[in-house]
């Protein structure tokens, strides 16, 4: 049973849902899209990514949600990897992104706002322009783009036929993510067999209501960025099986809240960084609202400060969950409210059949509440490859385990404790960042010899991203011109919110940044500095 759709007040009702994606499918096949073929993705929040993701459970098609904040250079990267045989976005993004997107491209232009999308899906800005304004309306005819021609989606839409294609495997999100490079990798799941395909989705709609409480009948809210990984995952399952799904354009802490009385919310998804904007209402705005229709709250793809965690239980009682997963993994573990104030910090205890191995330097299995480095694995979801880099998936694996990088430990009970998340990666608000592309951008600056750049402590967002750079024998880079300079290629959300010339960086033997001792001394010699 498909939901009911609402965005900023209009409601889509299932069967309408259902006859988009069914002639979205079609559409995309009669472009010569088959199973495994991917959907770029440029859009804000808004009710065409439910068609999206519907199409690509019915085709098998993969969509790639990209990140509407990055440059056209960082863009071009993603769709060239990523082998898109089409893109749907704003017909706004599209054009401040035409050089990233490749001439032959079929391109479906959504207006922007023409479909009820308005302003900021997050409350960023979006990609800077770079010549010609905004695409006109849909008006049924072909849209001027770069060299070929952007089609308006919703009079394509109509003209096509629906889907008459074999029965697949449901595609998906293929999201990317990155590792010692910098360079982003396409996480690309093993096709589910069609005999099996039931099984699965009971396996998954298992590890989906205990993570994120949907269920059927349920009633949904998403205010998070649709191009991220665990919202995009939200929003697929709570198209599946809620009663009602709404998203919102952006999240605004007040308005969630409004959301959430106005539509009887039960089920509602932030990360971290929301919580904190959430309690900084004054308490007279919280308690304007009726909240008492919500009875799970959950995120993922952060860590979750204990104190936020306590300070949020105690207003909204004990029906705050957290996750430990990432893109590759899936889902490894949960810890509900009563655990969590009990264990402060922990991530909780591996969820269903999920394993998790923690591993010494020596390559020895770790003793409880010695740190190491996290294998894991969830057999609830299929297996994953690097698209194009097989090698990079075997440097990951370990006896049919996983790892990320992330250093954690298991305590005598089972419950796992994260202390490092991904070597090198930065979580800011919600938002996976990876210093090595913003330390290679640096390394290009007049001035810099070396750099390192890592995350610091932030109360809002978790981390924020500080480097320190080494300067050039008789240089002195002024750090706000480095961060102006930063700007002309890296998205606003990867500019260090502070720059320190020092006089020397320290490297392992391997010849590898000291990343750890280079953040651990920062920290220790400049103690609560914002």
């Amino acid at each position: 049973m498909t939901a009911t759709l609402s965005f900023e007040g209009a409601e889509s009702a299932p069967d309408q849902l259902e006859r988009r994606a069914d002639k979205l499918a079609g559409g995309l096949r009669e472009l010569g899209l088959r199973a495994g073929d991917v959907v770029a993705v440029l859009l804000r929040n808004d009710p065409v990514y439910v068609d999206i993701m519907l199409a690509c459970r019915l085709g098998g098609f993969q969509f790639c949600p990209l990140n509407w904040h990055f440059t056209p250079s960082e863009l071009a990267h993603i769709v060239e990897d990523c082998g898109a045989e089409a893109v749907i976005g704003h017909a706004d993004l599209l054009e401040a992104a035409r050089t990233a997107l490749p001439g032959a491209l079929t391109v479906l232009a959504v207006p922007h706002g023409g479909s009820g999308a308005s302003g900021d899906g997050t409350g960023g800005r979006a990609l800077s322009q770079e010549g010609g304004g905004a695409l006109p309306h849909d008006q049924g005819q072909a849209l001027p783009y770069g060299l070929g021609q952007a089609l308006p989606y919703e009079s394509w839409l109509e003209q096509q036929e629906p889907y008459r294609g074999p029965l697949v495997s449901p595609g998906g999100h293929m999201v990317y993510t990155s590792g010692t490079t910098g360079r982003p990798k396409g996480v690309v799941r093993t096709p589910v067999p069609v005999a099996e395909i039931d099984a699965f989705r009971t396996r998954m709609l298992a590890v989906i209501e205990q993570v994120y409480g949907l269920r059927a009948g349920c009633r949904a809210l998403m205010t998070a960025p649709l191009y991220h990984s665990a919202p995009s995952m939200y929003a697929q399952y709570g198209a599946l099986v809620a009663d009602l799904l709404v998203i919102a354009p952006r999240f605004d802490a007040e308005q969630t809240l409004a959301l959430v009385e106005r539509h009887r919310i039960d089920s509602l998804y932030c990360v971290p960084t929301m919580y904190v904007r959430l309690l900084k209402l004054p308490r007279e705005v919280r308690e304007r609202y009726d909240l008492s229709s919500l009875r799970f709250v959950g995120s993922t793809g952060a860590p979750c400060a204990p104190e936020v965690k306590k300070a949020l239980i105690d207003w909204l009682g004990p029906i705050v969950h957290e996750t430990y997963a990432s893109s590759e993994t899936g889902y490894i573990t949960l810890i509900d409210s009563a655990e969590a104030l009990a264990r402060p910090g922990s991530v909780g205890r591996p969820l269903g059949d999920a394993q998790i191995r923690v591993v010494g330097d020596d390559g020895k299995e770790c003793a409880p509440g010695e740190a190491g480095i996290l294998y894991v694995r969830q057999p609830a979801h299929t297996d994953f490859t690097y698209r194009g880099r097989p090698e990079a998936r075997e440097e990951v694996g370990l006896d049919g385990l996983v790892s990320v990088g992330d250093i954690g430990y298991l305590d005598e009970d089972g419950y796992l404790y994260v202390c490092d998340r991904a070597v090198d990666m930065v979580i800011s608000g919600g938002v996976n960042i990876y210093p090595a592309e913003i330390e290679a951008a640096l390394l290009t600056l007049p001035g810099v010899l070396d750099c390192a750049v890592f995350g610091v402590p932030d109360p809002e967002f978790g981390e924020r991203l500080h480097a320190l750079v080494l300067p050039e024998p008789g240089a002195a880079p002024d750090p706000a011109q480095l961060r102006d300079a930063l700007r002309a290629t890296l998205a606003g959300f990867k500019i260090p919110r502070g720059i320190d010339l020092v006089t020397d960086l320290p490297r392992d033997p391997n010849g590898k940044l000291a990343k750890h001792r280079i953040r651990s001394r920062y920290l220790e010699e400049v103690p609560g500095r914002p």
